[in-house]
């Protein structure tokens, strides 16, 4: 086994598919149905992007509450209820196994916003 071995970051169209078909469940679901959560009750939730393993049996979800406060706690939420959420859509994908699906916080807006002010403070110099 080589040692340092360099993880790709390229997926395959079929994990592309998978992604994007998880993604179109789990935000119907959201929608739609209710989690018996505290933590999830009248808060929107976007998902905005769903990666998956190359044996499909993960998927990365990533998420924003709309607004962006309290993503930790949402999070958290998700992750604890991530068995129910996978029940419930595992009929609605076409797929031989339901993968588990864990959550993270979509940190993006939070970089692009990084980059913009790196990028107007250079403009401004």
């Amino acid at each position: 086994m080589l040692k340092g071995k360099i993880q790709k970051e390229t997926y395959s169209q079929r994990q592309l598919k998978v992604g994007e078909i998880i993604k179109k469940s789990l935000s119907d679901f959201l929608s739609r149905d209710t989690i018996h959560d505290e933590d999830l009750q009248n808060v929107s939730i976007t998902i905005t992007q769903v990666t998956v393993s190359p044996d499909l049996k993960q998927a990365t979800a990533y998420v924003m509450p709309l607004g962006g406060e309290g993503a930790i706690d949402i999070v958290a939420a998700l992750n604890k209820n991530s068995k129910y959420i996978r029940g419930r859509i595992a009929s609605k994908l076409s797929l031989k196994f339901t993968p588990s699906i864990i959550y993270k916080e979509d940190e993006t807006f939070e970089y692009a916003l990084k980059i913009d002010r790196l990028l107007n403070n250079l403009t401004r110099s």
